[in-house]
């Protein structure tokens, strides 16, 4: 991952957003939390769980410290308000564009990988698995972004 140039305030600008899957059977939903940097597009946190205030807690703890200074753009969701400390977070509606990067990269997400699809007949069977896959994707997708960048 790229790490922000101290110097430039937009570097550690970031877009939360939150994105629903499942594991073994639709009933089972997994929501996965994602933190972007606006400038890189890299993806600098993730927590995987519910939609709560606990999970949210996650990302924001999993974020690196030289992003954590930033300003934070979220949509109207509760728990963001509950986490994120108030001078670092603007909610946003998804037509003002704040946050149109990070739903792009769901959008990416669901079109790379079968089993983040919403009606599908690819699945992962197990909590670890989804993880694993997820992962697995995010260090290709930061490690291709991180050379688009050199």
């Amino acid at each position: 991952m790229v790490a922000p140039d101290p110097n430039d305030e937009e570097a550690s600008i970031l877009e939360l957003d939150e994105l629903w899957s499942f594991v073994l059977k639709r009933k089972n939903q997994v929501w996965i939390w994602i933190a972007l940097c606006r400038k890189t597009r890299q993806v600098v946190a993730r927590a995987v769980g519910d939609r709560s205030k606990e999970t949210c807690r996650e990302l924001w703890n999993n974020v690196p410290d030289e992003y954590r200074k930033g300003h934070c753009f979220t949509d109207f969701w509760k728990a963001y308000q509950a986490v994120i400390p108030e001078e670092q977070l603007t909610q946003v509606g998804k037509e003002t564009g704040e946050t149109a990067h990070v739903e792009r990269w769901n959008c990416t997400l669901r079109q790379r990988l079968g089993r983040f699809v919403r009606e599908t007949f690819s699945f992962s069977k197990t909590m670890p698995m989804h993880i694993l896959c997820l992962d697995l994707f995010l260090h290709r997708y930061n490690l291709d972004r991180a050379i688009l960048l050199d």
